[in-house]
């Protein structure tokens, strides 16, 4: 591998941050998502709002950027697994922070990490297949410094006897690879905007995702209802189809009924956004 002067690892660094970043912001923005902040609201949220995801995923960017720098080339072992674990918890401290203690971006945090410090070893730049499986390397790798607490979304794994983010990492993303990222490229060939190609793409991780943010709030119940409504607006040709668009307004209905908001489905929406970005940037406006 050719290695690069500092200065434009440097660059590189600033950029690969702050696209994390802007993928946070970018799902945050898209509308209309079913049950989640938006730009039209708070979706099922009481203590939310698009600003203060804004202000959230700004944070983010010295964490970002820091995840890149101390992963730059380095090979695949516990010591760097324990060194991201350790920025990654820093980095929750200060979204907490911005957020005056409300959890934002936790999920993202891990999703977003674990793929940063992946493309940074293997020095910035990767095709999707390459840079899942070096995340789900360090996914695999034990950090004895984690704390021994339970979040929302572990009791609701443990609970409902379902993988979530952690087992969804540790198999090289399969909700990213095997359905959004694919969904996403294939809906902008068959003419759709930005706007449904990313909703399309929301859908196909929402129609078998183990969801544990709707878990929590809404048990099984809420789950089949996510990945039944999501089935049904891809079956109807998408969010770019009249038949699809209502049928996502209909799936809106039932997730705010539910009190339901996927937000494990948005925080794979934000990576496969930043997937997409590092293997195709051609592809962007």
């Amino acid at each position: 591998m050719k290695l690069l002067p500092q200065i434009q690892v440097e660059g590189m660094t600033e950029w690969l941050a702050e696209t994390a970043t802007q993928c946070l912001i970018d799902e945050a923005r898209l509308s209309p998502k079913p049950g989640l902040v938006d730009s039209r609201g708070n979706g099922a949220h009481n203590d939310l709002s698009l600003a203060l995801m804004e202000r959230s995923a700004y944070s983010l960017t010295p964490t970002f950027q820091a995840l890149v720098q101390q992963s730059w080339l380095r090979p695949v072992d516990i010591a760097l697994r324990q060194t991201i674990g350790r920025l990654g918890r820093e980095g929750e401290r200060q979204m907490m922070l911005a957020t005056q203690g409300v959890n934002t971006h936790r999920g993202a945090i891990w999703a977003l990490g674990l793929l940063l410090s992946s493309v940074a070893i293997l020095g910035g730049t990767g095709r999707a297949q390459e840079i899942v499986e070096v995340a789900a390397m360090l996914a695999i790798l034990p950090d004895d410094a984690a704390p021994k607490v339970f979040s929302k979304g572990l009791c609701a794994t443990h609970r409902f006897r379902v993988p979530g983010a952690r087992e969804e990492a540790q198999q090289g993303f399969p909700h990213i690879m095997q359905h959004a990222l694919p969904q996403l490229r294939q809906s902008r060939l068959n003419g759709s905007s930005e706007t449904c190609a990313r909703l399309d793409a929301l859908m196909a991780i929402m129609t078998s995702l183990s969801d544990t943010c709707v878990l929590s709030r809404a048990g099984m119940q809420g789950l089949n209802a996510m990945q039944e409504g999501a089935l049904a607006v891809l079956r109807a040709g998408g969010s770019a189809h009249p038949a699809g668009k209502q049928a996502l307004e209909q799936l809106d209905k039932k997730m705010l009924s539910l009190n339901a908001s996927p937000g494990g489905a948005a925080d794979l929406l934000a990576a496969t956004l930043f997937i997409d970005h590092i293997e195709s940037p051609y592809l962007k406006n």
